[in-house]
């Protein structure tokens, strides 16, 4: 016996026609939040992985050269690291002429380094700021088009002048639809802002260390040994007889 297909009638593509201009426009708005979400998502991922990942690599990588000016060649061109090593030894050999000469040598080092950092955490940062508005503002905009089917709905019981399952269901199938695309688009976003945001730190952490070393690699001419804590010896007790 051959089985008959049946069309949904109450599933998205008929809400969608149903709900005309309006909820096709909330839909595809949800639709470009979420896939916008997921790409930053994945692209900050992958660049935050490759930083992590590079500065596991940094001792044996860019530590082990004989000069800065060498590690740096060993590092990748892209590389936050590269970058900073870079800005440091060209704000090191041209301090000179007359905006610099009030300026000690140590000084004018350290603002670039700062201003090197404070660019590539910026970059880092770039797209994060998308994630949180889709987070906060994906659920309206769901909500607005869950009005607009409840709207239809008291619309069509008014003109049929019974409340019938047959002609709210449509409407109402639409809010609910609706309310959770809304919501399918804010909790990855929202998830994703928080995951990114604490690896941001890591991250940030890690170049600021780098940073650091670099800065004492170019003022001293040495890597400053990173400070390590040590537990004061306990006092014996006295022996009581």
């Amino acid at each position: 016996m051959e089985t008959v297909a049946v069309e949904n009638p109450y599933g998205l593509a008929a809400a969608l026609e149903q709900g005309g201009i309006i909820a096709q426009s909330v839909f595809g708005i949800l639709v470009f939040m979420s896939l916008a979400t997921w790409f930053i998502i994945i692209t900050k991922y992958i660049d935050q992985r490759k930083v992590l990942t590079e500065a596991k690599e940094l001792e044996k990588k860019f530590w082990t050269a004989p000069d800065l000016k060498t590690g740096a060649a060993k590092l990748e061109k892209n590389s936050p690291f590269r970058q900073i090593v870079e800005d440091g030894l060209r704000a090191a050999d041209h301090h000179e002429g007359r905006l610099t000469d009030k300026i000690d040598e140590h000084e004018w080092v350290t603002m670039a380094l700062n201003r090197s950092n404070a660019g590539i955490a910026g970059k880092l940062q770039s797209g994060l700021s998308f994630l949180a508005s889709v987070g906060s503002t994906s659920p309206f905009i769901g909500l607005f088009g869950t009005v607009v089917g409840i709207y239809r709905a008291l619309i069509s019981i008014g003109l049929a002048g019974q409340a019938s399952i047959d002609k709210v269901a449509g409407p109402v199938g639409e809010a609910l639809i609706m309310t959770a695309l809304g919501l399918a688009v804010a909790v990855p976003a929202v998830l994703g802002y928080n995951w990114l945001v604490r690896r941001n730190k890591d991250v940030t952490e890690k170049l600021n260390n780098f940073m650091s070393d670099v800065h004492g690699a170019l003022v001293s001419g040495a890597r400053v040994a990173p400070a390590v804590a040590t537990v004061a010896p306990v006092a014996p007790k006295p022996v009581v007889k």
